[in-house]
């Protein structure tokens, strides 16, 4: 007889929007590589918002599309505006997990062609904000929390609703899609830790249908 890990909890948010705790715990560590794969390439930077101001997160993408901002205002684009060659592509293993989770959670056939990757360091925050640049709303929004642990911020569909404050640890994932497909969500300041695999930092996967 073989012992079977625990299958991961599923922690509904809402009737459209779910938290999948631990769901991609045995990957992390190649997840972590894949980064690492990726900005060595393309590394982090940190974006300039079309009102001027600089954002406290590091981010890059990998995929057909990536998600960028500047004086031109918030967008995609099929190739990286600083070196002008094309996005890293996106790994194997992101593809698979990003619909895994998205099936899991009840969006079946979740294809994303994008994949913002978000580095956070102790003081670094998201204020609220929402997903709206894509050009297919029907499909989800997977987010995929590595590292150090954080306090998701899961709104409304008005700025102004209180956002309910939410732990994630390394592994976790939210899908969110259908009438909360565009509800505001951010994160609060990154509290300071050591991770493993991450040191003092957290890395967020944020997979969608862009194009």
């Amino acid at each position: 007889m073989t012992c079977l890990e625990p299958a991961p909890a599923v922690e509904r948010l809402s009737d459209a929007a779910v938290v999948l705790r631990g769901f991609a715990r045995d990957e992390t560590a190649e997840l972590v590589a894949a980064v690492d794969d990726i900005t060595a390439v393309a590394p982090f930077r940190k974006m300039i918002t079309p009102g001027g101001f600089r954002m406290s997160v590091g981010m890059i993408n990998c995929g057909r599309a990536g998600w960028v901002t500047d004086r031109k205002g918030y967008r995609y684009e099929p190739a990286d505006p600083i070196s002008s060659a094309p996005w890293p592509p996106m790994p194997l293993s992101f593809r698979r997990l990003a619909a895994s989770s998205a099936a899991t959670a009840g969006y079946p056939g979740f294809e994303p062609d994008a994949c913002l990757i978000n580095l956070y360091e102790p003081g670094t925050r998201l204020s609220l904000h929402r997903d709206e640049n894509e050009r297919d709303l029907t499909a989800p929004i997977v987010s995929v929390s590595l590292g150090l642990p954080a306090v998701f911020l899961f709104g409304g569909n008005r700025r102004s609703e209180r956002p309910r404050r939410i732990l994630l640890e390394s592994g976790d994932i939210v899908v969110w899609g259908g009438p909360d497909r565009l509800v505001y969500h951010g994160v609060a300041p990154l509290a300071a830790g050591e991770d493993p695999l991450t040191g003092g930092r957290r890395i967020n996967l944020t997979f969608r249908k862009a194009l």
